[in-house]
């Protein structure tokens, strides 16, 4: 007689090819979706590097890093083409009197550098970050740690779920409507904040309270009968244990407020600004201005402006060092996620 096959006996014929030719899709799907991400990096890299890096010392184009974009002037003097941006093309004119009379060509952006941009972008993510970590790791204590479970909190727990979904230009708008109308703040630093902040509310909220979720009960229950009260507990016996976890939603927090252009083109960015954010006479004003930020610069370089050889190496070039900076952040928020995680072993 032929005995029945065990349940969990590999299965033959037609079932294993079936399971080999799941395994491969899905394998492939992975496969391909790396493929074409490594793809669009590469390109980035490849050609922003151009634009970024030199092939003579210091190897860095300091210039693009440190200076305020410009005009790009193109003209041809002496037998020679000549590319100067708008402030060392006026001092070349004071210089030789009759070069006022040269036929030159002009592009809009592309000169000089983006470093107002780099200073906009960065003051952005860290001020909205923050806002998101104290307003989103509250939420989360609240709704893990004091609320009781019923139909209310389901309800709120589901409105932060379908607010993660909301696209980007609504956040925006709405930001514009409460922060830039209905509280005057114009366009600025800190209605940029709140804008962005709210945004990524959602993905703070949500993998802060499973970091909470997942620090063992026994914690807690040893904290409390040891005479300890409810705040003292999760101060001292939770929140250092669920920093990791809630470190990791400010990574994913990070990449998304980074490389939000609609939010901030309502809130905060300005096309061009001559003076850096802490160039103000008074320090409120500071938070009361606009700034200009990487990806909106790369939009207005993109798609407002005619497009040629000269945008094209500032578009590059702008979009390799925000990814870099965004790196930069992630990596910095990976690391401290990493010396909190073994230092607080369970």
């Amino acid at each position: 007689m032929n005995r029945a096959p065990h349940i969990f006996s590999t299965p033959a014929g037609a079932g294993r090819r079936r399971e080999a030719a799941i395994f491969w899709l899905f394998r492939a799907s992975a496969y391909l979706i790396l493929a074409c991400g490594a793809a669009v990096f590469l390109n980035i890299i490849t050609k922003g590097a151009g634009t970024v890096f030199k092939t003579e010392a210091p190897f860095i184009n300091t210039a693009f890093l440190t200076e305020a974009p410009e005009s790009l002037y193109v003209f041809e003097w002496q037998g020679q083409k000549r590319e100067m941006g708008d402030r060392e093309f006026r001092a070349f004119k004071e210089k030789n009197p009759e070069a006022a009379k040269v036929k030159t060509e002009s592009y809009v952006y592309s000169a000089g550098g983006i470093f107002p941009c780099i200073v906009g972008t960065v003051l952005l993510v860290v001020g909205s970050m923050t806002i998101a970590l104290a307003l989103g790791v509250c939420a989360a204590i609240y709704l893990n740690e004091y609320a009781r479970d019923g139909t209310f909190i389901r309800f709120v727990r589901l409105a932060i779920l379908n607010l993660a979904g909301v696209p980007s230009i609504v956040f925006g708008l709405f930001g514009f409507g409460m922060f830039v109308i209905f509280f005057g703040w114009n366009v600025s630093l800190l209605a940029g904040w709140f804008t962005l902040a709210f945004m990524v509310l959602p993905v703070v909220i949500t993998a802060s309270e499973e970091s909470l979720k997942a620090v063992p009960k026994g914690f807690r229950e040893g904290s409390l009968a040891l005479g300890a009260t409810k705040w003292q507990t999760i101060r001292k016996n939770v929140l250092p244990y669920a920093l990791p976890g809630i470190l990791t939603s400010s990574i994913l927090g990070i990449a998304r407020v980074a490389g939000e252009t609609a939010p901030i083109m309502f809130t905060a960015a300005y096309v061009v600004r001559d003076k850096l954010p802490w160039e103000v006479e008074r320090v409120g004003d500071f938070f009361l201005q606009g700034v200009m930020a990487l990806p909106y610069h790369i939009y207005v370089v993109s798609s407002k402006i005619p497009q040629n050889e000269y945008t094209e190496r500032v578009q590059y070039g702008t979009a390799f060092v925000f990814l870099a900076i965004v790196a930069l952040i992630a990596t910095a928020s990976i690391l401290l996620r990493n010396h909190l995680r073994n230092r607080y072993k369970w």
